[in-house]
This record gives C-alpha cells, structure tokens and sequence, in this order.
C-alpha cells in the first residue's frame, strides 16, 4: 500500500464502506449501530462543549450522520471523507432534510490541517481511528485543525479479549449487528495508545467514556468501563 502525508487510507476500507452507502440512513440496515449510538454520543459531546454556534469539523464523517445532527443542535459544520459514494448520500440528505449548517468536502484531515490549521472550535473523529492505517498521524490532523482552548472528541475500540468477543465475534457473528469483517482485531486501539497520541500531538484527555450494548434491551448506554467501545474527550493546550 502506498500513502502519503496526505493520503492516509486504506482503500479496502474506503471500498468496503463505499458499497454500503446507499444505506447510511436506512435505520435498519448495517448502520443501525451508528443511528444507535449517536443520540448517546452527541448528547455527551455537548454537555462538555456546547455546540450551538460553534465552528465545527467531523473527521470521517461517512453518510453525515454525527455531522448532520451537529448542524442541528446549532453548529456551523463541515463533514469530510474520503469515500465519495457516502458523501454524496450525505449532501443529498442534509438537502432532502433541510438541514442548514452543514458541508461536505472529500479531502483527508491531514491535508485539511495543511491548508487550514486552527480553524475549528470542536473537532470530532468518531468511529474512524481503527479504519486508517496510521491512526496517530489522524490525531495530529485534529490536533492542528482545532484552535487552542478547543476540544477534540474521538471514539474507537478497545484492543482488549472482551472487544474481540464482543465487537466481533458477537457484533459480526453471532448477533449480526455489523457485516462480518467490519472490525480488524489487529487495527483496534487500546486506551494507553491513544492517550499517547493525544499527549505527543498537545491535546490533554479530560474525560473518558465506555460504550455497552444490551443484545436483551437491543440498546446502547454510556459506561465508564473502556473495555470495548470508548470515547476520549480531549482539549488542546494553550
């Protein structure tokens, strides 16, 4: 694979999204996670960062759904991605739902943080780290595309046995929640490494929040466990 400063991807990645965003917004499809946990996420975001009337940038935004209900809650929002299938669906749905506020461009965060830097007042990167083949270049890039004071959100997986069970062989396999070979095992996260990243690249973690799912319930909670899905709250310093 060949990558560079600016290109930081994996196009079996962008392939294998890119076949499936035509259902972004389908509730019930493959993204039902996604539309699952999103109230969860945006709720906790704003409650450390009030959006309304914020600059902000979602890192990876695939089909729009986190960059969408950003723009909703009052945010002046741009969404970037570099699949061009699921940009698409998502400037046809912020034009079907009339959504105002909301941009999309396909370019990577790297090449944003070039062209850019320190122009948002709240950076979010959820669900993507575990997709790229150099995950701490992608926290530099949010760490330079936000101003100083300014939060960056992420959230991945944790690299952990109980992960492997349940973000894989449970998710995939067993409760069909995700399409098999959604998660690679070995491209997980654990907590310590991202909070290392963060630190090298000058943001400091202010909080940190678990994920679980109750396949009974068929819902999502937020937990303060980060042994399978997590999120880091984190701020630039100056």
């Amino acid at each position: 694979m060949i990558k560079t400063a600016n290109q930081n991807s994996d196009p079996a990645e962008l392939a294998k999204f890119s076949e499936l965003a035509h259902r972004w917004w389908d509730e019930e499809s493959e993204f039902r996670p996604l539309h699952q946990i999103n109230p969860l996420r945006l709720d906790w975001i704003n409650a450390i960062c009030a959006v309304a009337g914020q600059t902000a940038l979602d890192v990876g935004c695939g089909g729009g759904i986190l960059a969408d209900s950003l723009a909703r809650k009052g945010a002046q929002v741009l969404g970037i991605d570099l699949s061009t299938k699921a940009l698409r669906v998502a400037q046809l749905h912020a034009l079907e739902a009339q959504t105002m506020g909301v941009t999309y461009r396909e370019v990577s965060a790297e090449a944003l943080a070039a062209e850019s830097p320190a122009c948002f007042d709240v950076v979010t990167c959820m669900e993507m780290l575990e997709h790229v083949p150099d995950p701490a270049s992608v926290v530099r890039a949010c760490a330079s595309l936000v101003k100083p004071g300014g939060w960056v959100f992420f959230s991945t997986l944790n690299r952990s046995p109980k992960s492997f069970l349940y973000a894989i062989v449970g998710a995939e396999y067993v409760l069909n929640l995700l399409p098999r070979g959604t998660h690679e095992y070995a491209k997980m996260i654990r907590p310590s490494e991202l909070a290392a990243y963060c630190r090298a690249a000058g943001l400091d973690v202010r909080q940190t929040k678990g994920m679980d799912y109750n396949p009974l319930t068929r819902r999502y909670t937020m937990v303060d466990s980060t042994a399978v899905n997590y999120l880091f709250a984190t701020q630039k310093v100056g």
